[in-house]
């Protein structure tokens, strides 16, 4: 998995390429503490590239928007594979998450 981070004005964009599973959750979790640490406020996680998410995965994510939250900060979830999008209805995480069909939707939507 490999994790590109970009601004966009006041937005921290990350862009997701790979599985988001066991293997490389922890990695992921590592690059979004950093994030949580710098309180930043507006986050959008672009899940264009990403086919597969596992459990783990999923926890990460959840993780990663409590941690925000917990700080008043704000994540967005753009441009989730069919399947992907699949997982987060059938677990009910599309509740949880504030999920957008572009980056730019996402953006805009803070």
């Amino acid at each position: 998995m490999k994790i590109a981070q970009k601004q966009n004005n006041d937005i921290t964009i990350f862009d997701i390429n790979g599985d988001i599973d066991i293997n490389s959750s922890p990695d992921m979790r590592e690059v979004f503490e950093n994030i949580a640490n710098a309180k930043t406020m507006k986050v959008v996680v672009n899940l264009s590239g990403v086919s597969y998410v596992d459990s783990s995965g999923l926890a990460t994510l959840v993780e990663m928007l409590k941690k925000t939250r917990s700080y008043g900060g704000k994540l967005r979830l753009a441009n989730l594979a069919p399947k992907v999008k699949s997982l987060f209805e059938i677990t009910k995480l599309e509740k949880l998450f504030d999920i957008f069909d572009t980056e730019e939707e996402a953006g805009a939507n803070f």
